[in-house]
């Protein structure tokens, strides 16, 4: 199995040994975490986990929990149990937005069919439930709440904006819930399970619902920006399924305001046929050159500083160094 683990934020070594070393320990408890007798289930569980990943959240809780108690057992349960509810979304959100790949993979209801793919985040989702209720009380709260977050996201975004919801607003408040909100759960958990100092679990949650949007906002660049090869992703799939993405709304706000031949063009192949290869590159084209793109980068360069501010708050040294660091890179990262 080729390695998955990310790199840690170099700011301390010794901050990022200790960090390297419990990742370790968190790739092996993820793979035990879906350990079963059933065959089925034990190939289909591990589809995503073996693809590899960027293990971001696993990594912002271990660098919350390093205000604390790094060592805590129940920080490298807090680890799996993000991990595990995310990859969870993955297997579902595949099903929703029929995407082909993931990670450079076959997706898994490409696979197995939907049926397969929808079972085995249910799955998964039990699994990390289990992991909640050995960590205690309050992390089955908190994982609960986040779950439903999960939930209402992906249903907001298959819904789409009531006539009277901004778009803009409406499309902020599913990154929150689908992607922010496990990042949130992360570097609270982190911080509480590490008995870290008071107030630092609700830093790291602020902090973490901001920084998932911006995470998000240079996915949306990245979906675009980037080839299948890079990303692990089909470029621009979001927009055959219709799926509204920043630079999207940007064009849409831009044609029905200015009504110019190129953003009128763009929205025409947006709401046209894409179910072709052809006519998918070419609009995917047309987009990586529209200001709509660099907007975007923009935007999620600047909900990033607004994380970093809410850093500032935590005490001056490695970790929050590190944080900054670990937020750098998952805006400017290039997969």
């Amino acid at each position: 199995m080729t390695s998955s683990l990310p790199a840690v934020p170099v700011i301390d070594e010794d901050l990022a040994t200790r960090i390297a070393a419990r990742l370790e320990f968190i790739e092996e408890r993820l793979r035990d975490s879906v350990a079963t007798s059933d065959d089925m289930a034990r190939w289909t569980a591990r589809h995503l986990m073996d693809a590899g990943g960027k293990r971001v959240r696993p990594m912002l809780v271990l660098l919350a929990a390093a205000f604390g108690d790094l060592e805590e057992d129940t920080v490298l349960d807090a680890s799996v149990l993000v991990e595990l509810t995310h990859l969870a979304s993955l297997y579902h959100d595949d099903v929703m937005d029929s995407a082909p790949t993931r990670r450079g993979t076959d997706s898994a209801h490409a696979l197995w069919g939907n049926n397969v793919a929808i079972l085995t985040g249910d799955f998964l989702f039990a699994r990390a439930s289990a992991l909640s209720a050995r960590i205690g009380p309050e992390a089955v709260r908190l994982h609960s709440e986040t779950f439903e977050r999960l939930c209402l996201g992906q249903l907001h975004e298959t819904v789409g904006p009531a006539p009277q919801d901004d778009p803009f607003e409406h499309y902020i408040s599913v990154l929150s819930d689908k992607t922010a909100s496990l990042l949130a759960l992360a570097g609270e958990l982190g911080a509480v399970l590490a008995k870290a100092p008071a107030g630092t679990g609700d830093i790291m949650r602020r902090y973490g619902e901001k920084v998932g949007v911006a995470f998000q906002l240079a996915d949306d660049v990245l979906d675009l920006g980037s080839d299948e090869e890079t990303s692990g992703k089909t470029p621009g799939i979001d927009l055959r399924e219709g799926v509204p993405t920043m630079p999207t709304l940007l064009v849409r706000r831009r044609a029905a305001q200015e009504g110019d031949a190129r953003s009128l063009e763009i929205v025409a192949r947006l709401d046209g046929d894409l179910s072709s290869d052809a006519a998918l590159a070419e609009l995917v084209a047309l987009l990586q050159e529209d200001p709509a793109l660099e907007d975007t980068r923009a935007l999620a360069q600047r909900t990033a500083d607004e994380s970093v501010q809410i850093l500032e708050e935590l005490p001056a040294g490695a970790v929050r160094d590190a944080l900054i660091e670990f937020t750098r890179t998952l805006v400017e990262r290039r997969r």
